[in-house]
């Protein structure tokens, strides 16, 4: 690796000038290579630097730097004076100059004129440069060593007698250029065609001038195989900082296009799962909407905690990812539209907003559904018990009997006719029943509300018919009775008992078979009393039979005693003894199934409750235990806890933890199902419900995944920028005691403090311009993470663009363009792909077909343009 080193004694590097003479043309040559940059060049070494113009010049050129504005007298002290600024120059660069001084140079002295322009070649293009430590001639000699080691006949010890015989700048050329030399054809015997060779290559095909003169002295090579080994280096050493920053903007490349991929999935799913959600249209039957419920509970169990993992992960990647950029000196991740976390949150926000009260509506018209069908078959059967009763009343109303009949059988039928009218005053409750059943179901929109419309239609159509018959009946027959008058009064008593009587029994029927729904213990209960009481009244009932019984059997008595020649059937009424003991032992068998039904129903409102108990056992443990997590994790994030590496520990052991608890929530969903199959509405055990516990789990699980991301990312770039343990400890401790509300976060003026307290001197515009770092959405505080990142880029060492232009420089061969070929020859394949595919054209001053701008393209990898 190559990196800066201290400066050169001459002496030191064991050049000692009378004793090795260098070649003219090798320094002139690498003057030339360098003043041709800026537009000129020298002819005599001894003669073209003695006013100290091109001298100044040629430093400025190698150095990057600007020298004081030179003399531009003739005088000899005006020469003299330009030489000593040069000199002074070199002095400042920590070179000490050995035996040079300002009247040699200008004198035309040329053993004093080589001897500075080698130190100027030592200090600013090959003391600068060490290999592991070594000093620069032999760390030089190092990295010949390594790169010729497999390359028969050539032995390099030394920068004298190793080169002599050519195979050695070959075999480098060869190592770098495979294509330019046959390394197998050469011949160690022929040192000067060798020499020859190597020097015609370099200059043709890899721009390095030729310093060499292999016609020349052969016993001095030091100055030149240096000259030429550097050169070879510097082009590998900037190939090598390409590929670095390549491999980073490739690296982050491939982040970039996961998280657009992950996060199109994921916005694809909300997107198809809200409608689903948002989607209120009640079914028409129980089954439909018990599916809809079992569908929703796969989704909450088994679809969605799956998205929520992919969530919490794309946010995790994108602040690793945006991390990476700032590490390494890019511009910061933008995703596109539509794509960003806050698009994502967004989304993720309308899907819950979504989701909220699905599950409460469905439940509700689960509900709805099962009172509606209460109240249907309730209809059903008040109206096929009213329709029993009507059916051929008005075929009776209509005879006309009464005209032959005698005054004791007008009577009769008068006497009859009023007991139909109090039966069918008795029906006129149940009629209004069936009517507000059906009202009350097509306010509850019933499916089949056509079919029990048009039936309760019929039923009041009729009835108003009967009101109307049984008023032209009665006035018939009263018009009759004023010719009649026997009337049997044992048997209009017993009509007028028997009918109600009858008619109670009816009710009493009807209400033994009621169905009955109910919620909770206490209502069963209620029901239980009521039918306690019913049963309280039938000794009453009984009573009431046998006194209507007796009154038929009086009948008959006076029948048999007084041999009336009549029947003794009732004429007055419908109702008879048969069909009154009918009835009542039909009463009396339904008692106890009616006993068996209430009871059956308070043990599963028992079981009902026992499951209230057990869920909220569990909830009101789960509940206390997930907030107690969120604590801990809370002031984990904040406290001092050593070594990062120690905080990590404790956070995973913390999520190790509450993944163990997993099965706990299971078992409590499970509790859940088993309560809404058993249509339980209410807990007044536990203020917590599932949707809670549901809540507060997944924002455990986000808040500790989170957390875990933020210690890694803090150990990310405590890492990258060289942070040590103590300093990031002392980054917390600062953070923390001007974090007062101990809430993770510094207001404004709290961060100003803690910057003061750390010895920033800051006025209002660098304090305004630091904020637009760490607070760049202006929300009024600055987070640990924001605070880091601030502390680190601070004393930052990063690549810069500058850095890698200059990389792209030397393998241009200082054109302001480079050629496909020439990335293919000196990057890997797939990198130097990779460059000829982003690079825009060249179309500056030279340009040739196929240039490339790498100017263009070094500046936008660090977002200095907008390509």
């Amino acid at each position: 690796m190559l990196k800066i080193g201290p400066g050169v004694d001459l002496k030191s590097d064991g050049l000692v000038l009378n004793r090795v003479w260098f070649s003219l043309q090798t320094f002139t040559a690498w003057c030339n290579s360098h003043l041709r940059k800026a537009g000129t060049q020298i002819e005599n070494i001894e003669e073209d630097f003695r006013n100290g113009l091109k001298l100044m010049l040629l430093l400025e050129v190698i150095s990057g730097e600007r020298l004081p504005k030179p003399d531009r007298g003739k005088m000899r002290f005006h020469k003299i004076a330009n030489v000593n600024k040069a000199l002074d120059y070199i002095a400042s660069k920590g070179v000490k100059l050995v035996s040079i001084g300002a009247e040699e140079i200008v004198d035309g002295n040329v053993k004093m004129t080589l001897g500075m322009i080698w130190t100027i070649i030592l200090r600013f293009a090959i003391q600068d440069i060490s290999v592991e430590e070594t000093s620069a001639k032999e760390g030089l000699l190092l990295w010949c060593q390594r790169k010729t080691a497999p390359y028969r006949n050539v032995n390099i010890q030394n920068f004298h007698t190793s080169w002599k015989d050519g195979l050695g700048l070959c075999a480098l050329i060869h190592r770098h250029r495979p294509d330019l030399i046959d390394y197998s054809k050469l011949n160690k015997d022929d040192p000067i065609g060798n020499i020859n060779l190597a020097m015609e290559v370099a200059e043709k095909h890899l721009d390095i001038p030729k310093m060499l003169d292999a016609e020349g002295e052969m016993k001095t090579v030091f100055a030149e195989a240096v000259l030429f080994t550097y050169c070879v280096l510097q082009a590998e050493t900037a190939a090598n900082r390409i590929c670095k920053v390549l491999a980073v903007n490739q690296e982050n490349e491939r982040l970039m296009e996961e998280y657009e991929r992950l996060a199109s999935e994921l916005l694809e799913w909300i997107r198809r799962t809200i409608p689903w959600l948002e989607n209120r249209t009640p079914e028409k039957t129980m089954q439909a909407m018990q599916k809809k419920l079992e569908d929703f509970r796969d989704y909450r169990r088994k679809h969605k905690p799956p998205k929520v993992q992919e969530k919490c992960q794309l946010e995790i990647n994108f602040n690793t990812l945006q991390t990476k950029l700032r590490i390494s000196n890019r511009p910061a991740f933008m995703p596109s539209e539509g794509k960003m976390v806050s698009d994502i949150a967004g989304a993720w926000q309308r899907l819950e907003q979504a989701e909220k009260g699905y599950e409460e509506w469905l439940l509700n018209e689960i509900r709805r559904l099962e009172r509606l069908e209460h109240l249907a078959e309730k209809f059903r059967q008040k109206a096929s018990t009213h329709e029993t009763w009507a059916y051929g009343k008005e075929q009776i109303l209509l005879q006309k009997d009464y005209e032959s009949a005698s005054l004791t059988e007008v009577r009769a039928l008068l006497r009859k006719h009023e007991a139909f009218e109090s039966d069918l005053a008795a029906h006129q409750d149940r009629v209004e029943q069936i009517a507000a059943i059906a009202q009350e179901l097509n306010e509850l929109d019933y499916h089949d509300a056509v079919n029990v419309n048009d039936r309760c239609q019929k039923i009041c159509d009729q009835w108003d018919r009967l009101g109307t018959l049984t008023q032209k009946r009665r006035e018939a027959l009263e018009r009759m009775e004023k010719l009649l008058e026997t009337i049997d009064q044992l048997h209009l008593e017993f009509a007028k008992r028997a009918a109600p009587f009858n008619n109670w029994m009816e009710g009493a029927m009807e209400d033994l078979q009621d169905m009955f729904i109910v919620h909770s213990i206490e209502e069963i209960q209620s029901l239980i009393t009521a039918h306690e009481q019913f049963k309280a009244t039938l000794p009453e009932a009984d009573g009431e039979r046998q006194s209507i019984m007796a009154i038929q059997n009086e009948v008959e008595k006076v029948i048999q005693s007084y041999s009336i020649r009549i029947s003794s059937s009732n004429p007055y009424s419908t109702v008879t003894m048969d069909e009154l003991r009918t009835k009542w032992d039909k009463v009396k068998q339904l008692v106890p199934i009616r006993d068996q039904s209430l009871q059956e129903e308070l043990a599963r409102q028992h079981a009902n409750e026992r499951l209230r108990r057990q869920f909220a056992a569990q909830a009101n443990a789960i509940g206390p235990w997930i907030q107690n997590k969120m604590e801990e994790i809370a002031r984990s994030s904040i406290q001092i806890t050593g070594a990062l590496e120690d905080q990590m520990n404790q956070l995973k052991q913390y999520e190790h933890n509450i993944i163990n608890y997993k099965n706990n929530i299971d078992k409590l969903e499970g509790d859940h199902q088993l309560i809404q199959e058993a249509l339980v509405f209410d807990n007044k055990h536990t203020n917590y419900t599932m949707e809670h516990i549901r809540v507060g789990w997944e924002l455990l699980l986000t808040t500790i995944a989170r957390t875990i991301n933020e210690v890694e990312t803090q150990i990310l770039t405590r890492d990258a920028k060289g942070i040590t343990q103590e300093q990031m400890n002392e980054f917390r401790a600062s953070f923390n005691h001007f974090d007062r509300r101990k809430n993770g976060l510094m207001d404004h003026e709290d961060f100003r403090a803690c910057l003061i307290s750390m010895g920033y001197d800051l006025g209002e515009a660098e304090f305004a311009r630091i904020m637009t770092l760490v607070d760049p959405n202006g929300q009024g505080t600055v987070t640990f993470q924001s605070f880091i990142d601030f502390m680190t880029r601070e004393t930052a060492d990063t690549d810069t663009a500058e850095q890698v232009i200059a990389s792209f420089r030397i393998l241009a061969s200082d054109k302001p363009y480079i050629l496909a070929e020439e990335l293919r020859r000196e990057l890997p394949p797939d990198q130097a792909q990779y460059c000829i595919k982003r690079m825009p054209a060249y179309s500056g001053p030279g340009s040739v077909p196929g240039a490339l701008d790498y100017t263009a393209f070094s500046s936008a990898l660090y977002g200095e343009s907008d390509l």
